[in-house]
């Protein structure tokens, strides 16, 4: 397989998983005993590990926001009454009950 390198690292199937292995690493790196090769490794595993769980964050976060505009709001009585099925009106006038479509 030319032009890759083979990764030493395991894929991140999760936050949790990333951010536990993402302390390790500054645990590690904090020691101060690691080889100046095994700090850059492990320098570049962590930011690896940083750009993972960054990017889960954002992805929640947006999740988040998305409920807390629409489906998470403060419901009264009449919005939920607002939100109960008319009935089987798909593709016609609600008026003179004929078909729009």
């Amino acid at each position: 397989m030319a032009g890759k390198t083979p990764t030493k690292f395991p894929k991140i199937l999760n936050f949790e998983a990333a951010l536990n292995e993402l302390e390790k690493v500054v645990a590690d790196m904090e020691t101060g005993k690691l080889s100046l090769e095994d700090s850059l490794a492990a320098y570049k595993r962590g930011a690896e590990l940083l750009q993972v769980c960054r990017g889960r964050l954002q992805d929640v976060q947006q999740q988040v926001q998305i409920l807390e505009e629409g489906a998470l709001k403060n419901f009264t009585a009449n919005e939920t009454s607002d939100m109960a099925p008319q009935g089987d009106n798909v593709g016609q006038d609600s008026h003179s009950g004929r078909n729009n479509g």
